[in-house]
């Protein structure tokens, strides 16, 4: 699957308009320009595969790709492919709306503009609706309060007095970053986080050489591992070795840097077996013990669910809490009362007076814009009303009675190494068209089959520890929203696996109707 594919619309001999609310390229990436944002799959595998030439002209220079390096790529691909003159920047899609009699998707815009479509591809974004608590007083505060997606180009928080509510992966990196130039730095954490080290640090040009001509086998690797990282999972069990056994592992992983690799690169039953994962805990909160000096900030930081949810890397995480400068608040034993326009008051009635506050509290996950759009199929029937219990989706890239309308990452699609999943739905998504095209009609899948897939990604959910910790991989960072499974965690192989069985099947649980046959 490597080599210059054709893009399918392309391919198939149609005509496209892309829609994008920012005013440039680039999805999470424009958005996310908050001090330290980067991504933490390393370099060579956070990129597009089917580019094979630029895959060899594009280089890095450090083990992780930093947010502004990842935009300047995302636009020298759209720049490549001449990809520009399909898309309308500034333009917020706000609703769509299938007409049964014509078979066409009609799309509206938050300025009063429609199109019509045949088909629709959404790339909403898995992690995009951004999430404000309702905080009393939020409106009141004198300084400059701001959500680490919606970043201003001319925010510097050099020498100021800095509150970050959250710890996620989001919050962790800005709280890495700001603890070396905030004057100081109060984070307000509501659950301790198990963070390993990332490992971070320049690469050479052998090394990134290397990997270049590496490319056809580790595109290969990749497509068939669990996570899609880049890197072999263990096919050990933690309870199959000593603890001394188990300890070296994970000292060589700490030195190794790296979170997913921590948790599916060191042992294969962490996130299955109680005991296991216990023991990748334990070693976690006795680094934590190690660094952190202050043994009441020791204890605050330290996690006491299991170790089952994103996993986190960063570089010096835990020391930061050694300076000066920095204060750590437990919101779940002080919790935040308001906003006041001086700061932050917590319940101990102390105000923390900033002059930035910052709001590292991630997303409605997965469905939430989708449920801020006005979107609907046959009947009239709403997404929202579809997925009334949950949000759900056959494969994750089709919803029941919402014919020719497709999800790149939509509800239940794999938890993976985003990019490779992204390439292997629209390739999916295009057999779909494809078939649709052929056949002359719509194409839309079945209750039936919606249904099975979510007890499938329910009963693999269920058979690993994820499901215990409080995540917004479940929809628990969101008051009042239902605690769900939202993603398929049995890995790209076996992803790609079912997709092939699919399609070796005639498209199973998919149906084509024409008109014809409709009549």
């Amino acid at each position: 699957m490597t080599g210059d594919r054709p893009f399918g619309h392309r391919s198939l001999g149609l005509r496209v308009r892309a829609f994008e609310k920012g005013d440039g390229v680039g999805g999470t990436w424009f958005w996310n320009r908050y001090p330290g944002a980067m991504s933490d799959t390393e370099s060579p595998f956070y990129r597009y595969s089917f580019d094979e030439a630029l895959l060899q002209e594009w280089s890095w220079e450090r083990k992780y790709i930093d947010g502004p390096d990842i935009l300047a790529y995302l636009e020298a691909v759209v720049d490549r492919h001449d990809l520009l003159k399909d898309i309308q920047l500034s333009t917020e899609i706000t609703g769509m709306t299938f007409d049964e009699e014509a078979e066409t998707w009609t799309v509206t815009s938050a300025a009063g503009e429609s199109w019509t479509a045949r088909y629709v591809v959404t790339s909403l974004g898995l992690l995009a609706a951004v999430n404000v608590p309702d905080i009393p007083g939020i409106d009141t505060f004198r300084g400059t309060l701001v959500h680490t997606a919606h970043w201003p180009d001319d925010l510097s928080i050099d020498g100021k007095r800095v509150g970050v509510v959250g710890t996620g992966s989001t919050g962790s990196q800005f709280i890495v970053a700001a603890s070396k130039t905030a004057s100081h730095l109060t984070v307000f954490q509501r659950s301790a986080q198990y963070s390993v080290p990332s490992g971070n640090g320049p690469t050479t040009p052998e090394e990134v050489a290397d990997y270049k001509s590496r490319y056809p086998e580790i595109w290969e690797q990749v497509r068939n591992s669990s996570v899609a990282f880049g890197f072999e999972e263990s096919t050990i069990a933690a309870s199959s070795v000593t603890p001394e056994e188990r300890d070296r592992v994970f000292q060589e992983a700490w030195d190794r840097g790296n979170g997913f690799f921590f948790m599916f690169g060191t042992f294969n039953d962490i996130p299955t077996d109680p005991e296991s994962n216990e023991a990748a805990a334990a070693f976690i909160r006795r680094k934590i013990a190690e660094k952190v000096k202050d043994p009441e900030t020791a204890r605050k930081l330290t996690p006491t669910q299991p170790y089952a949810k994103r996993p986190l890397c960063n570089v010096g995480y835990y020391d930061l809490y050694n300076q000066d400068n920095v204060e750590l608040v437990s919101i779940k034993e002080n919790p935040i009362v308001e906003i006041t326009p001086e700061g932050i008051k917590t319940a101990d009635g102390v105000v923390h007076e900033l002059d930035v506050i910052v709001m590292a509290t991630g997303f409605d996950a997965v469905d939430g814009n989708y449920r801020r759009m006005d979107i609907r199929g046959r009947d009239g029937q709403t997404v929202d009303e579809h997925w009334a219990d949950a949000p759900t989706s056959y494969l994750g890239v089709a919803t029941a009675g919402f014919p020719n309308m497709f999800m790149i990452l939509g509800p239940n699609g794999p938890f993976t190494n985003l990019v490779p999943s992204i390439e292997v739905q629209v390739e999916f998504v295009t057999k779909l068209i494809a078939a649709a095209e052929q056949q002359g009609g719509t194409i839309e899948t079945t209750q039936e089959f919606e249904d099975a897939w979510s007890e499938e990604c329910t009963s693999i959910a269920n058979a690993t520890l994820f499901p215990k910790t409080d995540s917004w991989i479940f929809g628990a960072n969101i008051p009042g929203k239902k605690h769900t499974v939202l993603f398929y965690l049995g890995g790209m192989a076996s992803y790609r696996g079912v997709l092939d069985d699919v399609q070796q099947a005639g498209l199973r649980g998919f149906e084509v109707k024409s008109k014809a046959v409709a009549a």
